[in-house]
């Protein structure tokens, strides 16, 4: 036994290293973290995992005063199928990959709570958004536990959140991540030439909770999802075929807005939509980095973008990562383009 534990605190330590938004909490923490055992060490499903498939819990959002927002979030263990017959035993954010879309305000304080469903290990939640002590705001919250934590979201844009309980490339690469919009007080200058807005994230799946892989070799998909960003709005897990057989759908003569976001965990993206330029982009997605005419967006892992394009003339425009190794990987979405706005194909 101390032969493991001490194998595991080695390799937890050793990611941590490489890891720029870890967790940093306290010693308790990290106990607590190597008693819920050597999950992150192999490939296996977890014994405590192996037959559990819960049941999505919605995102629980509510405006609570002028400029405060209670969120509530899970963590848990959802099958997600990423290739067609391929199931992922994913570790999720309320049984989503990507989690839900989060959208609040410039200048809203986040209460938000952490629930645990996840009966073996801890989880946390590190947004990208927020303002933050991460030792204090960012802590492990135990299997079957709770945890409660309030930030303010001061920054406008498109930002990442992501467990951050280490090592945090297992948990990221494992399903825990996903896109938080804050929308700018005064919005963007362009607010008013905008006919249809989308939400996309990129992601990248690799071997089950292999470690090594995760580390040292390549994505064996890398895809595209999109998330309701108003009621009505579709919203899909990330894999390699929902967003082609099912277009998103915009109207001859339109301009469109994509929220886009690269949650990784490890490669870039080359943003390009085939077919059209950029008529204007907003670099992490705030109104002070305002671009013109861009082909193409490169997002860090993490990074975001607001992306906005005009469509000319009816078909099919293929949304890319113009790195086409991770297109031919799964990294394409449709977006049809149609006289009347509506998909014409019969989906």
């Amino acid at each position: 036994m101390k032969r493991k534990f001490y194998t595991f605190v080695s390799i937890a330590v050793a990611a941590s290293l490489l890891a720029a938004c870890g967790n940093t909490g306290g010693k308790e923490a990290e106990k607590e973290s190597a008693k819920a055992g050597t999950h992150h060490t192999n490939s296996e499903v977890l014994a405590a995992h192996k037959d559990l498939n819960q049941k999505p819990v919605p995102l629980k959002m509510e405006r609570i005063g002028p400029h405060d927002v209670k969120i509530e979030m899970t963590a848990q263990i959802t099958d997600i199928e990423i290739d067609k017959g391929k199931i992922y035993k994913a570790w999720t954010f309320n049984g989503q990959v990507p989690g839900p879309l989060i959208v609040v305000n410039e200048g809203d304080t986040i209460h938000f709570t952490l629930k645990n469903m996840d009966p073996a290990i801890p989880h946390s939640m590190d947004f990208h958004a927020v303002h933050a002590s991460p030792s204090k705001d960012f802590v492990d919250v135990m299997p079957n536990k709770s945890g409660t934590f309030t930030y303010p979201a001061n920054n406008p844009g498109v930002f990442m959140y992501h467990c951050g309980t280490k090592p945090v490339l297992a948990h990221i690469a494992n399903g825990m991540h996903g896109m938080i919009i804050v929308k700018p007080k005064n919005g963007y200058p362009t607010d008013n030439e905008v006919d249809r807005e989308f939400v996309l994230i990129q992601n990248e799946w690799y071997k089950y909770n292999d470690m090594d892989d995760f580390q040292n070799g390549v994505p064996s998909y890398v895809v595209f999802s999109t998330k309701a960003l108003k009621t009505g709005d579709r919203n899909t897990n990330g894999d390699t075929f929902t967003l082609k057989e099912e277009p998103l759908v915009a109207k001859v003569g339109d301009k469109v807005r994509i929220y886009i976001e690269n949650v990784g965990p490890n490669e870039v993206s080359s943003f390009h939509v085939v077919g059209t330029v950029f008529d204007d982009v907003y670099i992490d997605g705030n109104p002070n980095n305002h671009l013109k005419g861009l082909q193409t967006v490169m997002l860090p892992a993490s990074g975001g973008a607001v992306v906005e394009f005009t469509v000319t003339r009816p078909g099919n425009y293929s949304i890319v990562t113009h790195q086409f190794n991770h297109a031919q990987k799964g990294a394409v979405a449709i977006l049809k383009v149609t006289e009347t706005g509506e998909d014409d194909s019969g989906h």
